[in-house]
């Protein structure tokens, strides 16, 4: 057939199937496009061919694009995969965070940007940055360190070896993340006699990697010597579809769970064996929980330093079991690792405990102190008569969160990133369905809570998704409210806005540190200006509205769920109220300075080291 390599392309990714559910869809259901010179006139074209088969969705930013394809593929558990497409140049560079985002947090997305000429025939073009030394180095190296598959296409017909590896590594569940492509402009053009059968359609299935049995050995050895087990379920738990198996695991042997940010919505809030989240932005029956565990059975989690307290959330004798489909992940920090799918790992495991079960006791306390964690929040989420301009008596983030929490129903799907939101949300939001949480804290990216949000819907159009932004966040990056106009995807989006950067504010001013250029009363500035965030979704096309009180927030909320468009809902919120209830943590505590603050803070972030686990 002949085709351009941009057709080629396009013809390949509409061939590919995958099944959800009992039902065949495509693998990659949509591009989210920005054109410009390097992808308009080739890759463009072929996808305006393509429209009914392959739609292509307008982004307002490349970054924000390629972040909606991070939050659909969050939303389908890796299971479809979204492409996002850039011209050459700054429109490439401005997705290498999303692609960072997506690395970090082992999401599948496909990245295609605009490249030179491979000829060279026109350099310098226009947006090119030359390298003197080496003249093959573009711009879209720098996609090298954030993607798990880098190519450049220099031949229309490398698109027969290089495609299928890309859609191998995404799908993969030991290597999933973001694949790249480099298409030089010339090389998109040209065309080429490719084979029919590169076309056939082909269905991918999930791959579920079985466990060594004698790594099965060795774990269920491990466990049966505990007398106070915990399991950690990560976001591995949700891409293996292994919730059912981690519920029946833990019955079954009455063994207690905590949960990771990414793994948050594996169980039920309201189980009795869920006690909670774990870690910095954790509660204190599961921290208190992970103090006392002597074996650990870590379920699809990297055990990032949140999780793990940087290292001092355990005694030095705790073992752990480590079930990862990634080598690397499994032998973190001499676990007895596990190497296989979540689900499975779980069920194979299960028979080879048999009947063995946790200690009574060590279940009562794990119930005593998840009551206790349920009614702090319950306490200071509950509504008050706030509304002054006053910091004291502004709204709390917990209140916020408290709010949507108690009206929220199983199909909700609630959404936020960075800043104050993944603490608030990770204690206050008490999931009531499976799959209900995206949290983006592998790379805590500024900015994905609303592009993120409108990937979210465009996978999940018939549930509520809700996202939980700051000031910070909304100013960095909004325009996807307009893309969540423009295209009919509805959200309901919560701003709360404290003033800056607070949660950062806290961070510096509790190592020590003077309050500087985070909050915008610390700014260098001619006078504190508030944005009016209503009135700026107004103008995006947006339904919006100021609240000042929790009762006017839940008034505006009951309308926000009634609306057939975006809704915004924007709060002013305190800047010092925060959730308590997490581990260590460590951060960089200058050694020397001039403030007796920052000198005894080192001191203490010294002592809490002396906590930590170096294997």
């Amino acid at each position: 057939m002949r085709l351009t390599a941009a057709q080629a392309l396009v013809r390949y990714l509409i061939a590919q199937r995958t099944e959800i559910d009992g039902a065949e869809v495509p693998l990659f259901p949509g591009v989210y496009a920005i054109f410009g010179h390097g992808n308009v006139t080739s890759l463009g074209h072929a996808l305006e061919e393509a429209r009914n088969e392959l739609p292509t969705w307008r982004g307002q930013n490349e970054q924000g694009m390629a972040l909606a394809a991070v939050g659909f593929a969050k939303a389908t558990r890796g299971r479809q995969i979204m492409v996002a497409t850039s011209s050459i140049g700054p429109g490439a560079l401005n997705m290498v965070t999303a692609a960072g985002v997506a690395h970090a947090n082992r999401l599948p997305v496909l990245l295609l940007s605009g490249d030179t000429f491979q000829s060279r025939v026109p350099d310098p073009v226009l947006q090119q940055v030359e390298h003197f030394g080496d003249p093959t180095i573009t711009v879209n190296d720098a996609f090298k360190p954030v993607s798990r598959y880098w190519d450049r296409i220099t031949r229309p017909e490398q698109l027969i070896h290089s495609l299928p590896h890309a859609v191998a590594t995404m799908l993969d569940p030991a290597t999933r993340g973001p694949a790249f492509l480099a298409l030089p402009q010339d090389v998109q053009a040209e065309s080429f006699d490719y084979p029919e059968g590169f076309f056939e359609t082909r269905v991918h299935e999930l791959a579920r990697p079985r466990a060594d049995r004698q790594q099965l050995v060795r774990a269920a050895a491990t466990v049966r010597g505990a007398r106070r087990p915990l399991i950690i379920c990560g976001g591995g738990v949700h891409f293996s579809g292994a919730e059912s198996s981690l519920q029946r695991f833990a019955e079954q042997h009455q063994i207690p769970v905590v949960e990771t940010v990414a793994g948050k919505a594996c169980l039920l809030a309201s189980h009795p064996l869920n006690a909670g989240p774990v870690g910095v932005t954790g509660c204190t029956s599961a921290n208190a929980l992970a103090a006392d565990a002597d074996v650990v059975i870590a379920v699809g989690t990297r055990l990032q330093d949140f999780t793990t307290g940087s290292w001092t959330a355990f005694q030095p004798t705790c073992e752990f079991v480590g079930v990862n489909t990634a080598g690397f992940d499994a032998r973190k920090h001499a676990a007895v690792a596990v190497v296989g799918d979540a689900r499975e790992v779980l069920d194979e495991l299960s028979q080879s405990l048999s009947d063995w079960a946790a200690d009574e006791e060590w279940v009562h306390r794990a119930e005593v102190e998840t009551a206790g964690y349920h009614a702090y929040i319950d306490k200071i989420a509950a509504p008050s008569d706030a509304g002054s301009s006053s910091s004291a008596e502004l709204p709390t983030y917990a209140q916020v969160v408290g709010a949507v929490d108690r009206v929220a129903v199983p199909s909700d799907y609630a959404l936020t990133a960075a800043g104050g939101f993944p603490g608030e949300l990770n204690n206050g939001w008490r999931a009531k369905g499976l799959d209900s949480f995206d949290c983006e804290y592998g790379f805590s990216c500024m900015g994905y809570e609303i592009s993120g949000a409108w990937g979210a819907k465009m996978a999940m159009p018939d549930r509520e998704v809700i996202t939980f932004v700051g000031d910070g966040s909304y100013l960095m990056m909004n325009s996807d409210l307009y893309s969540s106009v423009l295209s009919g995807h509805k959200l309901i989006v919560v701003v709360c806005d404290n003033g800056g950067f607070a949660v950062i504010h806290r961070l510096q001013t509790g190592q020590g540190g003077v309050g500087y250029n985070n909050l915008i009363s610390d700014t260098r500035n001619a006078g504190e200006v508030y944005v009016d965030f209503a009135a700026h979704a107004r103008a995006m096309g947006c339904r919006a509205e100021q609240v000042s009180t929790i009762a006017e927030f839940d008034a505006a909320f009951a309308r926000a769920r009634e609306s057939d468009a975006t809704y915004v809902i924007a709060m002013r919120t305190s800047p010092s109220d925060w959730t308590e209830g997490g581990t260590f943590w460590e951060v960089g505590v200058p050694e020397v300075s001039n403030r007796q603050e920052v000198r005894d803070a080192r001191r203490e972030m010294d002592a809490g080291k002396q906590a930590q686990r170096l294997i």
